[in-house]
């Protein structure tokens, strides 16, 4: 397994992967919610821990999807083990009518 992307800067690491889905919130018919894509999770998790070896809580985690047309978005920020993991999306489409300020 490798990451889309590894930065690290003053003994920091974040660990970046990057994710396209056509619906970027997994639905939990079971509680009628939209919930963040759990294998997502469990592999930025795994990045995460694995290259923080040490146990330092220098390496955190981003899970970055690409913006879709749904009214949800995942902004989240978690801290797992000492570890920080966030989910954000991002923009892909510049200079669009629709996203002008991109």
């Amino acid at each position: 397994m490798r990451s889309d992307i590894t930065l690290r800067h003053k003994g920091k690491t974040l660990i970046i992967d990057t994710k396209y889905y056509e619906r970027t919130m997994q639905t939990n018919s079971r509680f009628n919610s939209q919930t963040i894509h759990s294998h997502n999770m469990c592999q930025i998790f795994t990045y995460v821990k694995n290259m923080d070896f040490a146990h330092s809580g220098n390496v955190g985690g981003l899970l970055l999807y690409a913006k879709t047309d749904e009214d949800i978005e995942p902004d989240k920020d978690f801290i797992i083990g000492g570890n920080r993991i966030s989910v954000k999306t991002w923009t892909l489409i510049l200079n669009s009518p629709t996203y002008p300020n991109n």
